[in-house]
């Protein structure tokens, strides 16, 4: 896995409020389109440049595709990331205040410490 290309695609998507409506609204094309055209550019990349660190695997694409941050969580995507896109995406689903986070670590609530290693 790679948790930095990862924790990236989580980072820019979270800091650009027309691509987490995307992503909420298409998230697997908002994948294929961050893998395809997003990956490279943002590590620094250049002309056709390629490796392993600019490809999800299938897993990671699955999980990214289907909004499953719990899936992300076990796989080492940093909690934080993942928690602050998902409250942009679905915080407003909710009419409880912090209930979406509630929901977050209920749904997290079988991990213990240690946590998934977050290192990257």
């Amino acid at each position: 896995m790679s948790k930095y290309l990862v924790d990236k695609f989580l980072y820019t998507i979270d800091r650009d409020p027309a691509l987490v409506e995307r992503y909420r609204a298409d998230p697997s094309g908002t994948v294929a389109w961050w893998e395809a055209e997003q990956a490279a550019v943002i590590l620094n990349c250049h002309g056709q440049e390629r490796s392993t660190w600019h490809a999800f695997t299938d897993t990671e694409r699955a999980a990214l595709a289907s909004h499953d941050y719990v899936t992300l969580f076990e796989l080492g995507a940093h909690n934080f990331l993942l928690l602050t896109l998902f409250i942009a995406l679905f915080e407003r689903d909710y009419a409880e205040p912090l209930a979406f986070q509630r929901e977050f670590a209920a749904r997290l609530g079988h991990w213990s410490p240690p946590y998934p290693d977050i290192a990257t």
